[in-house]
C-alpha cells in the first residue's frame, strides 16, 4: 500500500496593494528577512511535508533572491489573477506526482507566524477525517454590521463563528475537483474550505493559535515581528 504523502501550496502571486509598499507584500522584510522566507521556513521545518509549490506572479524578480528558492523541496509554478487560480495552478504542478488521496496544505504567503504545534494538531486531527479541514479560531470580539455610512446597524451574534486561518488541508483529488467546479461556475473562492463547502461537505475546524496572523498592513507587520521575536526567544 502506497503511503499517503503531504504537499503544501503557497499562493504568492499577489501584489499586496493594501500594504502600500514598493515591494509586493510577500517580500517586505520582517526582522531583516523577507516575509515569504519566514512562511516557507515554517513549512520546511516540518519534515512530514514532502514538497512545496509556490505560485508566483509572471515576471516576479524577487523570488530568486530568497535562500529558499534553491531548496530542493520547493518548486515554483505560475500564479493567477485570483487566489483560486494560483492554488489550481499549484495542484496542476503536483498532478504527475501526487495521488488522489495525498494531503495538500494550502498556506497563505502572508502568514509567517505558523507554529509547529499547529501543524501537529492539524495532522493529528485530520489523519482519518473523510473531508479535511482548516486551522481556525473562535471569534471573541463583538461583531457589528454597518450601514452604508459606517454606522452600527446591529450586533451580530458570534456564537458558532470562527476566523478561518491557514493551512487548510484537503485530499488532492477532492480539492482539485472542488476548485475546478468553482472555476467553471466563475465562483470567487476566498479560501479552500469554501470550495469544499460548495460540494456540500463540511470541513473540520481545528482550533489553532490566534497569533497565526495574516500580514495585511504595516501594523500587522509590526505585530508579526513581535510574535516572531518572542517565538525565537
Amino acid at each position: 500500500m502506497t503511503a499517503v504523502r503531504r504537499w503544501a501550496i503557497v499562493p504568492a502571486a499577489g501584489q499586496g496593494s493594501r500594504f502600500g509598499a514598493a515591494l509586493p507584500k510577500q517580500y517586505v522584510p520582517l526582522l531583516g528577512r523577507p516575509l515569504l522566507s519566514w512562511t516557507l521556513a515554517a513549512l520546511l521545518d516540518e519534515t512530514r511535508i514532502d514538497g512545496i509549490v509556490v505560485a508566483l506572479a509572471d515576471g516576479d524578480s524577487s523570488w530568486g533572491r530568497l535562500p529558499e528558492a534553491a531548496n530542493p523541496r520547493i518548486r515554483r509554478c505560475p500564479g493567477g489573477e485570483r487566489r483560486e487560480h494560483s492554488v489550481a495552478s499549484g495542484l496542476d504542478a503536483l498532478a504527475g506526482e501526487a495521488s488522489e488521496t495525498d494531503w495538500v496544505l494550502v498556506h497563505d504567503a502572508a502568514r509567517p507566524c505558523l507554529r509547529r504545534q499547529d501543524l501537529d494538531l492539524l495532522f493529528d486531527r485530520l489523519a482519518s477525517d473523510p473531508v479535511g479541514g482548516l486551522l481556525a479560531v473562535p471569534v471573541s470580539d463583538t461583531l457589528k454590521r454597518a450601514d452604508d455610512g459606517q454606522r452600527a446597524l446591529e450586533t451580530v451574534p458570534r456564537n458558532g463563528l470562527w476566523r478561518a486561518l491557514t493551512p487548510q488541508m484537503f485530499r488532492f483529488g477532492l480539492l482539485r475537483r472542488a476548485l475546478r467546479l468553482c472555476l467553471e461556475r466563475d465562483r470567487v473562492v476566498t479560501d479552500e474550505a469554501s470550495a469544499i463547502e460548495s460540494l456540500g461537505l463540511r470541513p473540520q475546524l481545528v482550533r489553532g493559535r490566534a497569533d497565526n496572523i495574516k500580514v495585511t498592513n504595516p501594523e500587522d507587520a509590526a505585530l508579526a515581528e513581535a510574535i516572531l521575536r518572542q517565538a525565537a526567544a
